[in-house]
């Protein structure tokens, strides 16, 4: 799973960066949200001030109920779910270098 970082800066500049990559067991929502946990623990960063979240649209991670959307937001209401259109980007890369 790789991590990415968007936020504003003090200069009210987006800045948008890599944090990791994480190696994760399967794809179940609560994996995915641990080992998030488990990455800003690492990097000295609190899933408190979590503001935004965005994936894909696979259900293991948009879902109302289980989702990992639904999870981070049941303990952080104002990290709002956003459709990552970065996802895009991402099928397309995987698409072109199948084919290389």
């Amino acid at each position: 799973m790789a991590v990415v970082l968007r936020y504003v800066d003090n200069n009210e500049h987006i800045i948008e960066c890599f944090l990791d990559i994480q190696h994760v067991r399967d794809t179940i929502a609560s994996s995915l949200k641990a080992a998030i946990e488990a990455l800003f623990s690492k990097h000295g960063l609190s899933m408190s001030r979590l503001c935004g979240q965005g994936y894909d649209r696979a259900s293991n991670m948009r879902s109302e109920f289980n989702g990992l959307k639904a999870l981070i937001l049941n303990n952080n209401p104002s990290a709002y779910y956003v459709y990552c259109f970065a996802h895009r980007l991402q099928l397309t890369f995987v698409a072109v270098t199948k084919k290389a």
